[in-house]
């Protein structure tokens, strides 16, 4: 009875920011829902309009990190986005996977951490159970499957290395620009 309660509790969470609050012209009341849901959100951190977010109490966003609209965070295997991290909109956090050869359709879900200092570029997609390094960079409309190091920039589908950052990565990226 306990775990139909917390699973009733988590899912009218999602809905309601889903369907509305996600639509709220405010980064305070936006990111304030989520942390009453059981999100942890840091300092300076910005969600944009328009982004889904599944799993709330598994979502955990550093400080100063940015968040663009219609991006859709998948953290019900657990999504750890770090500080000074931008993420473009559009872009998807996938947390898992069903099992094609499954009889009963079973399914794989797994966290996915994403480092300091990262940046990922518009229409991106991340799966499941990887890490993106510390400063790495992820091109527009990429399709990530595979961890990705540490500095590097990697793009396409399947994402591949095309190079590598060279940054001493000072910076920290507050961008919460009014009513959105």
């Amino acid at each position: 009875m306990k775990r139909r309660l917390l699973w009733l509790v988590e899912h009218l969470g999602a809905v309601l920011f889903n369907h509305f609050v996600t639509f709220l012209p405010s980064h305070t009341i936006r990111q304030g829902f989520l942390r009453a849901w059981g999100a942890e959100i840091g300092k300076d951190s910005s969600i944009f309009r328009g982004t889904t977010v599944l799993g709330i109490q598994g979502l955990r966003v550093g400080e100063a990190t940015t968040i663009g609209f219609r991006c859709l965070l998948d953290s019900r295997g657990g999504l750890t986005i770090g500080d000074n991290v931008v993420i473009a909109s559009d872009v998807h956090f996938i947390a898992g996977h069903h099992l094609p050869n499954s009889d009963d359709f079973s399914y794989i879900i797994e966290p996915t951490v994403v480092e300091d200092y990262v940046w990922i570029a518009s229409r991106s997609t991340v799966l499941e159970g990887l890490t993106v390094g510390r400063g790495a960079v992820i091109g527009a409309c990429s399709l990530v499957r595979k961890p990705v190091e540490a500095m590097s920039i990697v793009a396409g589908i399947p994402a591949k290395p095309v190079g590598e950052r060279h940054s001493r990565l000072t910076y920290r990226p507050m961008f919460k620009p009014m009513l959105f």
